[in-house]
């Protein structure tokens, strides 16, 4: 079965850090581009940050630019996304997603994984 599956989510005070994990199965996050993505309560779904293996590239938003890395671990067959010095407003639930094309536009994302929960307090 084609899917992402998150982990590494947690509970942390603000100025920790936590990496997250991105699992796939059925296809190899390399030939495509991966996406984080968060959703804090009544809020609408953000992206965070991309990985483009095909092209090296990546991107990240403005507010987590510096403290957030996203990687892709070959051998794993997974996407990680760094976090650290996290914030309150980092609170979320976070969710990786399989991009068919460049990964610039969230509705090219054909696979969701299910979430992981990050909580930072303050």
């Amino acid at each position: 079965e084609v899917q992402l599956v998150e982990s590494g989510g947690g509970f942390v005070q603000a100025g920790g850090s936590l990496r997250l994990s991105c699992a796939a199965s059925g296809f190899i996050v390399d030939d495509y581009a991966i996406g984080w993505f968060r959703q804090a309560p009544g809020k609408e779904r953000k992206g965070v940050s991309c990985i483009n293996r095909k092209n090296n590239s990546t991107y990240y938003i403005s507010s987590v630019k510096g403290r957030f890395t996203i990687s892709s671990d070959s051998a794993k067959n997974t996407v990680y996304l760094q976090m650290n010095r996290l914030k309150p407003e980092d609170t979320a639930v976070y969710y990786c997603a399989r991009s068919y094309g460049s990964g610039w536009y969230v509705g090219e994302y054909d696979v969701w994984g299910q979430g992981t929960q990050v909580t930072v307090s303050s």
